[in-house]
């Protein structure tokens, strides 16, 4: 008598693969949700470096002391540039120094528009931002928070 060979895989086999798939899924995606939640959080800071240089060359013009609140650093004038939108911000406003800026609710993954606000403390020498926001998510948060400086 002859035997036949085995021609495929059986069903086991195939719910192995299956639940191995699944498994992979199930952990890889959300830590890809939370990696592209993070690269748009760094985005979203680099964009704002502008405004950064601006209150910069508006506080060094001035003349500033450390401590003092950059009471003319607005947005549009004294070397602040005035308001732009990139495909994360939708505005930004710049009022003595501190700059706000809004993100849409739809490019973070959030339920809520959301915004982030660097306040500038001037020393001696450099300026501090501190960065703060509200209504991100929570890895955006953890993003933020790193880059806090």
């Amino acid at each position: 008598m002859k035997q036949r060979a085995q021609q495929g895989f059986t069903l086991i086999e195939l719910m192995i693969v299956v639940a191995i798939i699944g498994i992979l899924a199930a952990v890889a995606i959300p830590q890809y949700r939370d990696y592209t939640s993070k690269s748009k959080a760094a985005s979203a800071l680099s964009s704002l470096d502008a405004f950064k240089k601006g209150v910069a060359i508006c506080v060094q013009e001035k003349g500033y002391a450390a401590g003092v609140t950059p009471a003319d650093c607005d947005l549009g004038t004294n070397g602040v540039p005035p308001t732009m939108a990139t495909a994360l911000v939708s505005s930004v406003a710049v009022d003595n120094g501190t700059i706000t800026a809004s993100i849409a609710a739809a490019k973070m993954g959030n339920t809520n528009a959301g915004t982030i606000v660097l306040t500038p403390t001037l020393n001696e020498s450099s300026i501090t931002w501190a960065i703060t926001s509200t209504n991100m998510p929570a890895a955006v948060e953890q993003a933020l928070n790193k880059n806090n400086s």
